[in-house]
């Protein structure tokens, strides 16, 4: 096992870290985490020789705010693991993106891993997941990942996509809050894109700005943060199919 990773992961509603958390926990003793979702602030060096990169699918894409995140990095050759996470769906041009950033910033891309948690939009599609299977999966994949760097072997590792890549993800639409809604100001301070205000007691959310990443919906306390119905409900009959669906992990080294 090695002495310490940096894991860099954007994680709107928490998914993404928690798969993440369990590879870097299974290759070092300590992880130096980076959460790319934190607004005004740049994006720190890594410390160590490893590297641990995970963001969310998004329509099949990584969202544009982690790649331009990603991008301030300098990899100087360091080692780098690179995760997608997705709710069920697919992963379409996602991992093979990460991989091209990566490679273009001067990471070694040594593996990479397209892992499932719950669906931020229908959470009941991969309900409970990551679950106790996925961290057996996962923990495998940390191991092999140390014999390979321990082998020495420096094999390109080829993942699924297209190039050019698919159109990003357009949905104009965004979160609104309902009367029960308190103003504290939690789902401003959560938007990783600053998309949210409040104005004349009321909270206003720019439709341009707004990624549709559920941050906000996720932090709010009250539960007041909520998509509108009529897109809730198509959604919910788009992805209902994938309710039953037990998608497996992928991993590529």
């Amino acid at each position: 096992m090695l002495d310490k990773t940096d894991l860099y992961y954007f994680s709107p509603t928490g998914g993404t870290r928690k798969v993440a958390e369990i590879l870097s926990q299974g290759l070092s003793e300590e992880v130096h985490s980076v959460d790319l979702g934190v607004r005004g602030e740049g994006v720190e060096a890594p410390e160590s020789g490893t590297v641990v990169v995970a963001a969310p699918v998004f329509g099949g894409r990584i969202p544009a705010i982690a790649a331009e995140r990603l991008r301030q990095l300098e990899g100087n050759g360091k080692k780098t693991v690179t995760v997608v996470v997705y709710g069920t769906r697919a992963y379409e041009d996602a991992l093979l993106e990460l991989n091209d950033i990566m490679r273009e910033k001067g990471f070694q891309v040594v593996a990479s891993a397209a892992l499932i948690a719950r669906h931020s939009i229908v959470p009941e599609v991969g309900k409970g997941r990551p679950d106790g299977q996925d961290r057996e999966e996962i923990l495998s994949f940390a191991k092999k990942v140390l014999e390979r760097s321990q082998e020495g072997t420096d094999s390109p590792v080829d993942v699924p996509g297209d190039r050019p890549y698919k159109a990003g993800m357009n949905m104009p639409v965004t979160p609104l809050s309902l009367p029960s809604c308190v103003q504290c100001g939690k789902c401003a301070s959560v938007c990783p894109v600053g998309a949210i205000r409040s104005e004349n007691g009321a909270v206003v959310t720019d439709p341009e700005g707004c990624m549709l990443c559920m941050a906000c919906v996720a932090a709010c306390p009250e539960h007041a943060r909520i998509l509108p119905p009529p897109v809730q409900e198509q959604m919910d009959q788009k992805l209902g199919a994938l309710r039953s669906v037990r998608r497996e992990n992928v991993f590529f080294l």
